[in-house]
């Protein structure tokens, strides 16, 4: 997917030369061969171009390229650990890159306060194993936490399937450290949990894509590590079924139901089919899927996890399920989760979805999209799947069988156009959870509100007046 955007003005030698002395000629990067992972994502939407990557290895050296930049009015594009899906992270008109994988430091962790003090560039899987190391819990999860990183997940506000139960990415930060457009630095890393003091800026932050400020760290949230877990996998017959299967793990868990996840049958399959080691871990086909966890301070997991599954079979609503016996089997569960949307590519085109209703509409609204998707283009096949929990749906279509990719994806912003009018008619949101981008920028002004819209264009002229943070993302 190209994107059309003014080309940023060319770097002589000799600021590329005062850019190299900010950072060292070693993470300077200004060949092509080298320059070129930078340049493209994971679905191969965005194809970028840039004369110049940068990677600091530190806030001060974030800082004199803001202020270098900011002098000469060259744009920058912040990234982390380039896995965002919808282009928010690409260099799309020749802007210098600013990769933070170098500020990779865990400044503290504290277990008394149960805070973590990370840099932007530190792996989420690492900050994980650092907090259970400490006997906590950071909670966020993702596939592709072992790549993405905590800048990334702060700066497109990460979700995941453990939202559920500790909200997403904006939930998990008490502080951060932001650089801004202009040099300067923001140092908010407060460990408060409680702190009136005015506007709290973090929040202008998190989920603003490097539109703002670059995040160079943040202070994060751990909580209590879970003694017991249990994983279940549930076959049923709809998304209805797997509603009132929530309603169930939701009264009778309480607080330790921490994810709820819907898989179409389609999904699995694609997994299965395409995934390495991934088996059924039914004996039989189903519908449709619930992928279910609950974790406890204590040792009452299983006990909870089977009375609900008992529950849930006197009611008719669970046709079978497998619990795992092990945390072997509990990875296998999720691997074959987590492949989900690696699976589809073989599959041919995908046009995609990353969207949100109440909880009680996602059957509403699964129908309704699935009836619209193959009456516009028979033979498509919907692949919806995603965190039923909390509304979050990635409702993806793969092409027909035997047809023509280029010419499935040249209908991407028709089916977008349809599949997000039903999402707005019953009161959901476009970006759940991947962001804006560029994927949905132009869409934006139509789904919010006409005063939201005027009052982030002034925020975005007030932080950083030159349009140097970047351009041409979110507004």
């Amino acid at each position: 997917m190209n994107i059309v955007q003014p080309a940023a003005p060319p770097l002589s030698p000799e600021l590329i030369a005062r850019f190299r002395a900010v950072v060292g000629d070693k993470y300077a990067v200004t060949e092509p061969a080298d320059i070129a992972p930078y340049l493209t994502e994971e679905r191969e939407l965005f194809q970028g171009r840039s004369p110049l990557v940068l990677r600091p290895g530190s806030t001060a050296e974030v800082s004199a390229i803001c202020k270098l930049a900011s002098e000469y009015r060259i744009a920058l594009v912040p990234q982390g650990g380039n896995t965002g899906l919808v282009g928010g992270q690409t260099p799309h008109h020749g802007e210098v890159v600013v990769s933070t994988r170098r500020m990779d430091k865990i400044r503290e962790v504290d277990p008394a306060s149960n805070t973590m003090t990370c840099e932007a560039g530190v792996v989420l899987q690492v900050a994980q194993r650092r907090a259970s190391d400490a006997d906590r819990l950071f909670p966020l999860s993702l596939g592709a936490e072992g790549s993405c990183t905590i800048g990334g997940n702060l700066s497109t506000n990460a979700g995941g399937t453990a939202a559920l139960a500790y909200g997403v990415a904006r939930e998990m930060a008490l502080g951060l450290e932001v650089v801004l457009a202009d040099g300067r630095v923001l140092n908010a890393l407060s460990k408060l949990k409680k702190d009136n003091t005015g506007y709290d800026l973090r929040h202008l932050f998190i989920g603003a894509e490097g539109t703002l400020g670059i995040i160079t760290a943040a202070t994060l949230k751990l909580f209590p590590k879970p003694r017991a877990v249990a994983t279940a996998y549930v076959g049923l017959k709809s998304p209805a079924k797997a509603l009132r299967l929530l309603a169930i793990a939701q009264s009778e868990a309480a607080g330790s139901l921490t994810s709820f996840e819907l898989l179409a049958d389609i999904a699995v399959d694609f997994s299965i089919r395409h995934g390495i080691d991934i088996r059924d871990p039914l004996g039989s086909k189903h519908p449709w899927y619930v992928l279910m966890e609950l974790s406890s301070p204590r040792d009452d997991a299983s006990a909870a996890l089977e009375a609900i599954l008992a529950k849930g079979m006197a009611d008719g609503i669970v046709d079978d399920a497998a619990i795992a016996a092990n945390l072997s089997q509990r990875a296998a569960l999720w691997k074959l989760r987590d492949e989900m949307s690696a699976a589809q590519k073989p599959e041919g085109g995908s046009i995609k979805h990353d969207i949100s209703v109440p909880v009680a509409a996602v059957p509403d609204f699964i129908a309704e999209a699935d009836a619209a998707v193959t009456k516009l283009i028979p033979g498509a096949r919907p692949v919806p799947f995603g965190h039923l929990g909390d509304g979050n749906i990635h409702y993806n279509v793969s092409q027909p069988v035997g047809g023509h990719a280029a010419d499935f994806m040249a209908r991407w912003h028709e089916v977008n156009a349809m599949v997000h009018a039903i999402v707005m008619r019953m009161g959901g949101s476009i970006s759940a959870e991947h962001g804006i981008g560029v994927l949905k920028r132009d869409e934006l002004p139509d789904v919010k509100d006409e005063v939201a819209i005027s009052l982030m264009r002034g925020i975005k002229a007030m932080l950083d007046p030159l349009g140097i943070m970047n351009p041409g993302k979110v507004l």
